[in-house]
């Protein structure tokens, strides 16, 4: 990492309202890093940026300088830089890559190859169990999860990761000292401890509606494609995904029910061009990513054979769970892990209401 001196310099550079991610651009390509435009004249400056030179001069940040540098002393925190060898290089592809990034956790991890995987806050609980299952499959496959923290989607993505003992990094819209929403507090923590939070806001940034839209670009350009599990037509998902389109990710989504607000906008993506997905392993095959066979232990065990006596149960028929559970004399319990992995493996479908539909093979 930067030495302080230079760090210092960077804070400074961020810190200062009014001068945001343009204005350092500009200044960065004019005078290299942040101490030569800091060494520069009044006058240079402002040949660049006009009369925002003057807030650069004007302004005083020394506080919050000091307690950046300080939160980035503690274990398992990092400021980062455009500088930086650690900056991750997937961020320099983008057109607006953010000048810091404070990081809770791993850094490392900002470096794996990874899928964004976002959707709807307001998640139906089949698609908080879809989006968990296919993170916690693709996780143990070896691809790091990246997603918002958000209520629903955002936050079973995360924990199917988690479950999976898989990376999974968490970008943020307020400062990397808060925890937003509350209700995630227990899950960023442990993402904290087991992967990555990152953010590009000071620390102490509150949540400012504005700011959510803006993290979604780091979103998408950490990862190699972004799955949209579910989305109304005007949901910020679909910000993420357009983003990752005019960054040269792919993008993905999962269909639903034509009845269902929350499948309009991954219809809509799917109309645009996304790659329809059914399976997990669709995802792997176009990433071309089969080859990512993690050293630990897979999150599930192989699919089942057509012979599986619950997919005879099932037939072609969809059938409901209790359906399921009188045709086999099983519980539920016994039976849901058994529907997962013969999800993951592309023989068995989940439909709205609770109810499970047979692929043909």
């Amino acid at each position: 990492m930067s030495d302080t001196n230079a760090l210092a310099a960077w804070l400074r550079l961020t810190l200062i309202p009014g001068i945001g991610g343009e204005t350092q651009r500009k200044l960065l390509a004019a005078f290299g890093l942040p101490e030569a435009i800091f060494a520069a004249s009044r006058l240079e400056v402002r040949r660049v940026v006009g009369d925002r030179a003057d807030l650069l001069f004007d302004t005083d940040a020394t506080d919050a300088i000091a307690r950046s540098l300080e939160w980035a002393e503690q274990p398992g925190q990092t400021i980062l830089t455009l500088a930086d060898p650690d900056y991750p290089p997937a961020l320099l592809e983008i057109a607006d890559p953010p000048s810091l990034l404070y990081v809770r956790g791993t850094p490392d991890l900002l470096n794996r190859r990874g899928l964004a995987l976002v959707g709807s806050r307001n998640a139906t609980p089949q698609g908080a169990q879809t989006a968990e299952n296919f993170a916690r499959h693709l996780a143990a496959r070896g691809l790091c999860i990246v997603s918002g923290l958000a209520l629903g989607i955002d936050a079973a993505a995360h924990r199917g990761a988690l479950a999976a003992s898989g990376d999974t990094v968490a970008v943020i819209g307020t400062g990397a000292d808060r925890i937003y929403p509350a209700r995630n507090k227990e899950l960023a923590l442990a993402i904290a401890e087991r992967g990555a939070i990152v953010s590009e806001f000071p620390l102490g940034t509150p949540a400012v509606a504005h700011n959510f839209p803006r993290r979604n670009r780091i979103i998408s350009g950490l990862a190699r494609g972004v799955l949209v599990v579910e989305a109304a037509p005007d949901s910020g998902s679909l910000i993420t995904a357009r983003l990752a389109a005019e960054q040269g990710r792919d993008v993905f989504a999962i269909p639903g029910s034509i009845h269902s607000p929350v499948a309009r906008g991954c219809h809509k993506l799917i109309k645009q061009g996304a790659k329809l997905v059914e399976t997990a392993n669709d995802i792997l095959e176009e990433l071309g990513e089969d080859f990512l066979l993690s050293s630990r232990a897979p999150a599930v065990s192989a699919p089942p054979t057509d012979a599986s006596p619950l997919l005879t149960a099932l037939g072609y028929a969809p059938c409901s769970l209790d359906e399921l559970v009188e045709r086999t004399g099983q519980s539920a319990d016994t039976l849901l892990p058994e529907l997962l992995t013969l999800e993951l493996g592309g023989l068995v479908a989940p439909l709205p209401g609770n109810r499970y539909q047979r692929l043909a093979q």
